[in-house]
């Protein structure tokens, strides 16, 4: 009978917990002292579903719907290369002249951009400036500096010092006055001092949010400056 029950496992898995039913039943049911066997059938793994690959959707070479275009040639090390307005049909035999692809990456331009370059070229410049892009954005923070609507000009120098550090890191920073009591009507005094610190920090930050009465604290936000890259 066990044989019987481990050729049933063998055989049919989906079985398997009628198979140990059965040899439970049998166990149960054998004399004092008669060893019988019970084979457990072993749980089925669950696999995650593996995730799809991101698909790139820009439209190349045929795909492109425009007949006519504005059409730059991909310089490797340097600036591209502009080649002028250029019907579909000029454009795609310009791209196979150099055995490269001819990408859309103007829609909305009028005329249309297209650049003549290696799409797959293309497809890895752009996943590598979307991972760089979140990177920054995740490695991010957010840091609180309090003052006073009477601040004075030691302590708003220790905090514009201060700003200046985190936005030079690449953080932004917000500040908060809080009001007690009657204080609130004294916002206006708080908006200036608010102000005037924007106007301290634009060197190195831009105002993502102006100050603003949230309950009894208000609020401004100033994120860092974006250089333009240099060529």
């Amino acid at each position: 009978l066990l044989l019987l029950l481990l050729l049933l496992l063998l055989l049919l898995p989906q079985s398997a917990a009628l198979a140990v039913a059965i040899a439970t039943s049998v166990r149960s049911a054998a004399a004092p002292g008669c060893r019988t066997a019970v084979v457990m059938a072993m749980p089925r793994r669950n696999f995650a579903p593996r995730t799809k690959p991101v698909v790139d959707t820009t439209p190349h070479n045929e795909q492109i719907q425009f007949e006519s275009m504005r059409v730059v040639l991909d310089v490797p090390g340097g600036a591209d290369e502009l080649l002028g307005v250029m019907s579909k049909a000029e454009a795609l035999a310009a791209a196979e002249e150099r055995d490269l692809d001819l990408v859309l990456i103007g829609p909305k331009s009028d005329p249309p951009v297209c650049k003549i370059v290696s799409y797959d070229k293309f497809r890895f410049l752009k996943e590598k400036k979307k991972k760089e892009q979140q990177k920054a954005v995740k490695g991010q923070e957010l840091k609180e500096l309090k003052m006073s609507y009477k601040i004075g000009e030691h302590d708003y120098d220790v905090r514009k010092r201060a700003a200046e550090k985190f936005l030079g890191q690449g953080n932004k920073v917000k500040f908060s006055i809080l009001f007690k009591g009657r204080e609130i009507t004294h916002a206006d005094v708080g908006k200036t001092v608010m102000e005037r610190m924007a106007q301290s920090l634009e060197a190195v930050g831009s105002v993502d949010s102006p100050p603003r009465v949230m309950g009894k604290q208000m609020i401004m936000t100033v994120s860092p400056k974006k250089t333009s890259p240099t060529k």
